[in-house]
């Protein structure tokens, strides 16, 4: 994004809007396919779509069969294309659509790229299927057969004609397209495979693909397995209904695929014409290409086979004025996937990570006991239950857990009580250890001004419980032969929220250091309602559950409830962890992150909910996004690095990453914030309601 652009539009957040249009034909009729096809191109336009397809040999229908050995037909089609042509001299939209084409005595099978009534290129179809029931060779020539790169059609002269045609807009060069047809998609080496290593990062498929029974899910598989090979987005589009039944069906499938993701889909076997619309997140397929370093060696490797490409550049303006926003939807919780079924295999899947990275460690050590401290919140809750499905795999008793809680100066009621539950539900050793007189001997020995009576709680008053809490297990694991099992998570090594050495920052091997607060909450919440460890177990979960996230360090002053607020000094871990993700998984910069985010969080309605209960689903406004979205640039590139730089061995759960400097992320200790700092004055402190931002509150450091 460019100082000037309008935030809340997306195309200046690498965004762009295409289409897919099955228009209801007629066999043999040009004209009346001409106007369809057109009904759908300005209906694309409206929507501010910059790029439509249509689907192969679509202005004369696909199921001519030996009329395409007609001239009057091979002429119509012409005529088709001359009103097409006309119609979007008036369009600020690109569209491809198929027709037969005479060129030196042989029919091809081509598609035509056309814009602002000038065409731009064709591209004749390269395999020819003459199989069961297909026998285009019998009408068409391959793309290998034709002897010149250029053609002259509707008058216009040297209109580029190949197979290797690469379609790139000047405004925006990660917009580049290349267009292949039906069959060309079902061999072994697809054409798009070549092009995505030349550079296109769209791929177009003008299909007919008569349907038969499971026939689309087969398509589904083809074209999202093409798009996440190539690291690309794929729009594909079959025949409609219209077409002819002599022998065979037509579904009229149309989808829209990002690396792998469906991004839209048509309805098969409607009776009227059909566009489908979808947003593509050019910078994450630019991002993805870019990590995958194994992308670069393919390229190097097919070099030869790449040169041959031709590059056509259109100066197509993209629509970056005036709120447009992106109608895709985006999960709220990238960690925690939004189907319930889906989610329940990616919670038996964390889980089975975590406990095997734990096993594989006690076997190698030859340890068969663990220790590890019980407070009563999310994190120790996850690692306890990890720890206990360990024992079980090794067959040792629950009791080889080593469990404690330490109560301090902060400790709440709440806490202690579900500490004290959830240890008995599990049926670990469970043990009471007040961490209080040795903390007061530190204090007393380093001069602290709480020894003397006075309520100073500083960040030195907090280590040092910290400390001591730490300092505590690794002895306990001494003297018992144990192994110190970690709680930390994701979210907090993100944010620096752990006190580092001696403290919550360190163990002898780490569960949760790969897995966010947003993903435990879901962990802890899935094992509750599964019912996995009992009825009173699965109470006590759904209670720390709603318990308020706290260090618990400072003392309130009922000691009923926590009384620090971890989410009022580091963010809402839902908007954290969604920061997070897209930081270190795709590298967008702070205004997309903020563009993403206003999606998602602006109202209850928007982006993709996992089943929390309405009463409890928040939103914020822009300002509040940009405030919380500056306090994570800052501790997360400025201030913390140092504390991940040495963080113990603990296995990596979701591809949303880790932060092991073994593992997903390097970065250097001492680097700067500025550049991520800069880019949030592009954000606006208010949204389209002119909601302003919230005062800024001094995030603890």
């Amino acid at each position: 994004m460019r100082p000037g652009d309008e935030f809340f539009n997306l195309y200046n957040h690498g965004f762009v809007r295409v289409a897919v249009g099955i228009p209801d034909v007629q066999v043999a009729d040009p004209a009346f396919n001409a106007a369809k096809t057109v009904e759908l191109m300005q209906q694309a336009a409206r929507e501010k779509a910059v790029l439509v397809l249509f689907p192969e040999l679509g202005l004369t229908a696909y199921s001519c069969e030996d009329l395409f050995q007609q001239q009057a037909l091979l002429d119509g089609a012409q005529a088709a294309l001359r009103t097409v042509l006309a119609a979007s001299a008036e369009l600020e939209l690109i569209a491809v659509v198929g027709l037969p084409l005479q060129v030196d005595q042989l029919l091809f099978n081509c598609a035509a790229v056309l814009y602002r009534g000038r065409l731009w290129g064709v591209v004749p179809k390269t395999f020819l299927p003459n199989y069961r029931e297909f026998y285009e060779m019998r009408q068409f020539a391959p793309a290998p057969a034709a002897h010149r790169d250029t053609v002259s059609l509707c008058g216009q002269p040297g209109v580029p004609f190949g197979e290797r045609l690469l379609f790139r807009i000047e405004e925006e060069p990660r917009l580049t397209f290349f267009v292949e047809i039906c069959e060309d998609l079902w061999v072994p080496i697809p054409p798009s495979c070549y092009a995505a290593l030349a550079g296109a990062t769209v791929l177009l498929n003008l299909s007919a693909s008569n349907v038969t029974i499971g026939k689309h899910e087969y398509r589904h598989s083809l074209v999202a397995n093409q798009s996440a090979r190539c690291l690309a987005a794929y729009l594909y589009t079959a025949a409609g209904t219209g077409e002819s039944t002599t022998d065979l069906a037509w579904d009229g499938h149309a989808m829209i695929y990002e690396n792998g993701t469906l991004l839209a889909e048509s309805a098969r076997f409607q009776y009227t014409s059909q566009l489908i619309l979808a947003e593509i997140d050019l910078e994450r397929l630019v991002q993805e290409r870019m990590r995958q370093n194994s992308f670069a060696q393919s390229r190097q490797r097919y070099g030869d086979e790449l040169r041959r490409f031709r590059e056509v550049s259109i100066p197509l303006p993209l629509p970056r004025h005036g709120r447009l926003l992106c109608r895709r939807q985006y999960d709220r919780f990238p960690y925690v996937p939004s189907d319930p079924a889906v989610r329940d295999r990616r919670c038996y899947e964390a889980y089975n990570i975590q406990v095997q990275g734990l096993v594989k460690r006690l076997k190698s050590t030859g340890i068969t006991k663990v220790v590890l401290g019980i407070s009563g919140g999310l994190d120790s809750t996850q690692a306890l239950i990890v720890c206990a499905r360990a024992m079980d795999v090794l067959g040792y008793p629950r009791t080889h857990i080593l469990a404690y809680t330490m109560p301090g100066f902060a400790t709440s009621k709440r806490t202690l009580h579900n500490a004290r539950a959830l240890m008995a539900a599990i049926g670990c050793s469970a043990h009471e250890l007040d961490i209080r007189p040795s903390c007061l001997q530190m204090l007393r020995d380093i001069g602290h001004p709480f020894a003397r009576g006075e309520p100073v709680y500083d960040v030195t008053f907090e280590n040092v419980q910290a400390g001591e809490r730490t300092s505590h297990l690794f002895r306990l694991a001494n003297l018992h032969h144990a192994l110190v099992v970690g709680t930390s998570d994701l979210s907090e090594l993100a944010l620096g929220w752990c006190t580092y050495g001696v403290g919550d920052h360190m163990a002898h091997y780490s569960v949760n250091a790969s897995v966010p607060k947003t993903l435990i909450q879901f962990l802890i919440r899935w094992v509750a309602d599964t019912n996995q460890l009992g009825t009173e177990a699965s109470r006590v979960l759904r209670d720390i559950l709603e318990t308020e996230v706290s260090p618990e360090l400072v003392p309130g002053e009922d000691g009923e409830q926590p009384s620090q607020k971890t989410e009022a000094i580091v963010g809402p871990f839902e908007l954290q962890d969604f920061n997070l993700y897209y930081t270190t998984r795709l590298g967008y910069p702070p205004t997309k992150i903020a563009f993403l985010a206003y999606l998602c969080w602006r109202d209850r309605t928007q982006g993709r909910w996992p089943d929390i209960p309405e009463a409890r689903r928040h939103q914020y406004t822009i300002g509040e996004i940009k405030h919380w979205l500056s306090v994570f640039a800052w501790r997360f590139f400025k201030l913390s690095q140092f504390k991940r730089s040495c963080i113990p061995n603990a296995p990596k759960v979701g591809s949303g990453g880790s932060l092991s400097p073994r593992g997903d992320y390097r970065a250097p200790s001492d680097s700067e914030a500025t550049v991520w700092l800069e880019q949030l004055r592009l954000i606006p402190d208010s949204d389209a309601e002119g909601v302003p931002t919230p005062a800024a509150t001094t995030a603890s450091l």
